[in-house]
């Protein structure tokens, strides 16, 4: 695990370097676009915008994902299963301290980390994915996250987004001033200095229609790897490769695409936010692998440890280097799979009296248990929207279940059912 640490420091090293090479390009290039020679300017005015930016980054880059996200901070009274799960995995991966939890209200299933170390971070869940996820699922997903915590790899994808981010605004603006502007100032010369500018101006139209483009690639690339190794520390820390791999599979058939989305904060999410199916070849311009792959990868596995991983890796890929660092391999004490089942609710089995029961009667009773939890999982959830809402919940004689507005404080309110009169606390 610290292998892969150090290594992730190197590689966000040279990442941060290769963003901040084209940041201070496009700025000297927009520089001479707008004004022939005052490209100087324009890379002393990237310079500092990468300053602005990394110090926003390292002391604000959460509080600005989770923003844009969405995201509302929980408790644990507001939805128990989540807040208890992502103890149970900080437990797991040796965390010094629980990450703070967030739930997104959409639809859509995904979650990301985010935060500057792992003494301060946060891990953001939506409504969505804690509807369909069983418990042992929520821990895959959980887990992943919290490797990438574990792997420091948070505040890099933070700083490096909103590099990105800040990149893809400059090429815009450029690209705006060329069609709606008219285009920089050009001088008229004809001499050979102006030959020279000429061209240094069709560099730089050609660099602010492109950085965009390499930027993304660079990003991509890099949180792609970022994704496999933290699978790989996911069941590390669960013991349970199938719950991820479950997980994957519902995220990968739903169809809901997060409103909240964009393309700087796309890396960030266990699955691809932009691709409902999220099942296509990986290409140049995908910011996760493939999700089939991470699917049979995990299911390919014999142990869970990172050597069982890297062995089902290359496995799956054909590929004849795998995703783990080949000294953290050699480290790695391998561990058993878990025994942990999937929530089948079959009593009768696990005391042994299965072969009793018809297969048509244990295939009702799974429906109807899954069922049952489903029911339960979206009725914790919507609670906690609610709660989170600020609204009041009053249990009556009746064992009816009151949800009232804010606006009802410190007033009186009947039930629906037995009409008994409820005064509503104060907020």
């Amino acid at each position: 695990m610290w292998e892969q640490i150090r290594k992730n420091k190197r590689n966000s090293v040279i990442l941060v370097l290769c963003m901040a090479l084209v940041l201070f390009v496009l700025g000297y290039f927009l520089g001479e676009y707008l004004h022939p020679g005052y490209g100087i300017y324009g890379l002393a005015a990237a310079f500092g915008l990468l300053m602005v930016q990394s110090t926003v980054s390292f002391f604000a880059g959460d509080k600005i994902v989770l923003g844009i996200s969405k995201a509302r901070k929980i408790t644990r009274d507001i939805h128990p299963t989540l807040y208890n799960v992502v103890e149970e995995m900080k437990i797991a991966s040796s965390l010094p301290k629980v990450p703070d939890v967030y739930i997104i209200d959409d639809p859509a299933l995904n979650a990301f980390a985010t935060g500057r170390n792992p003494e301060k971070s946060a891990v953001a869940v939506t409504s969505g994915l804690l509807e369909v996820l069983t418990r042992d699922e929520l821990q895959g997903v959980m887990a992943h996250e919290i490797a990438h915590i574990k792997n420091r790899d948070v505040l890099f994808i933070t700083m490096v987004g909103i590099m990105m981010g800040t990149i893809v605004v400059l090429a815009d603006l450029g690209l705006r001033h060329m069609f709606w502007g008219g285009g920089g100032r050009r001088r008229t010369s004809r001499n050979e200095g102006g030959q020279i500018q000429a061209l240094i101006m069709i560099i730089a139209i050609i660099f602010i229609i492109l950085s965009p483009v390499i930027a993304q690639l660079i990003y991509f690339a890099i949180s792609r790897k970022r994704e496999y190794l933290a699978d790989a520390g996911a069941v590390q820390f669960t013991r349970y490769p199938l719950g991820l791999a479950g997980a994957l599979e519902k995220i990968g058939e739903s169809t809901a695409q997060l409103k909240s989305a964009t393309k700087a904060t796309a890396p960030m999410y266990i699955a691809n936010p932009f691709k409902g199916k999220g099942k296509s070849l990986a290409n140049l311009s995908s910011t996760h692998p493939p999700l089939d792959e991470r699917i049979k990868i995990l299911r390919n596995m014999t142990g869970a440890g990172l050597s069982s991983y890297d062995e089902a890796y290359k496995k799956t890929t054909g590929r004849p280097v795998g995703a783990i660092p080949a000294s953290a391999i050699k480290t790695d004490k391998s561990s058993p799979l878990g025994t942990v089942l999937p929530e089948t609710g079959l009593v009768a089995a696990a005391a042994g009296t299965s072969e009793q029961t018809p297969d048509t009667d244990l295939k009702k009773q799974n429906v109807s248990v899954q069922t049952q939890d489903h029911v339960s999982r979206t009725r914790e959830t919507t609670d906690a929207l609610w709660k989170l809402n600020k609204y009041k919940f009053i249990e009556c004689d009746c064992d009816t279940n009151l949800k009232i507005p804010q606006v009802y404080a410190n007033k009186i309110i009947e039930c629906p059912h037995c009409l008994k009169s409820h005064r509503v606390a104060l907020a």
